[in-house]
């Protein structure tokens, strides 16, 4: 009751506390965890504030919230020339977050404008430097190169870039269908060296067996037997008559000796 007959009879005095009651409630600011305010006093550098609750005095005071949170930006598809002259066309993803809320503020207007271009100048850059081939076989090792080269720009604006990716890599029909060429022709060649480092395995596995067999003739009877049992339990018609191998030479030397003597008549 005093306190109310106290402003009652001083109105001026009333009016000077609810002014800074006014003041008080409605310079009061939240931030979230993951939040910063860089706060302005009449135009210069004061502090940056957050997380929680603090003051930002009204009038004399702003602020600028930075959200600290990992950023994802997609860099939309570039048209370049490889070093080997090939155009393609690529397109990019960046993950980069604040570190530095002072600088992301003072240094750079739009900070999230400016490490999107950055990207782009960059990946038009990267794909001028590669082939063909190492764009499409070493995409993490290019990726790194790029997140290097965009962190460099971006580090005195307070970002920190975390990880670039390449997302699409299109390159023209006439070379997709002359890399399908190659790569069958690349296939049929394996192909075809295995089939010759098999005859060769076959051919040499053979030359043992055959000085086997010379070692002890018997075996290549033994091999004949066998051979006929394995045609024989197929359940066919076919019949096959094997001869000695001395029947062979002693008809080929009959016939070697007819020959001489009809050149001698």
């Amino acid at each position: 009751m005093f306190v109310l007959e106290l402003l009652a009879s001083h109105p001026v005095l009333t009016l000077i506390v609810v002014l800074a009651v006014i003041v008080v409630l409605g310079s009061l600011r939240i931030a979230n965890q993951y939040e910063r305010a860089v706060v302005f006093r009449l135009g210069r550098y004061s502090r940056t504030a957050g997380p929680g609750i603090y003051v930002v005095w009204l009038l004399i005071e702003w602020q600028t919230k930075l959200d600290l949170r990992t950023v994802t930006a997609a860099v939309e598809e570039q048209e370049g020339i490889t070093r080997d002259n090939v155009p393609i066309k690529v397109s990019a993803v960046i993950w980069y977050r604040i570190v530095n809320p002072e600088h992301a503020v003072m240094q750079v207007r739009g900070i999230a404008n400016a490490v999107v271009q950055v990207s782009l100048t960059t990946l038009r850059t990267v794909l001028g430097q590669h082939s063909l081939d190492e764009i499409l076989k070493a995409q993490d090792t290019i990726s790194g190169v790029m997140q290097m080269s965009i962190d460099g720009v971006t580090e005195p604006w307070g970002v920190k870039v975390e990880r670039v990716q390449m997302k699409n890599v299109e390159i023209p029909p006439t070379m997709q269908r002359a890399m399908a060429q190659e790569a069958e022709a690349l296939r049929e060649k394996r192909a075809r060296l295995i089939k010759a480092e098999a005859e060769l395995d076959a051919a040499e596995q053979l030359r043992k067996a055959a000085e086997v067999i010379m070692q002890n003739p018997a075996g290549l009877e033994l091999r004949r037997m066998q051979m006929i049992t394995e045609v024989g339990a197929e359940q066919n018609t076919m019949t096959i008559v094997m001869m000695p191998s001395e029947f062979v030479s002693m008809a080929k030397g009959i016939g070697d000796l007819a020959g001489k003597l009809g050149n001698k008549g």
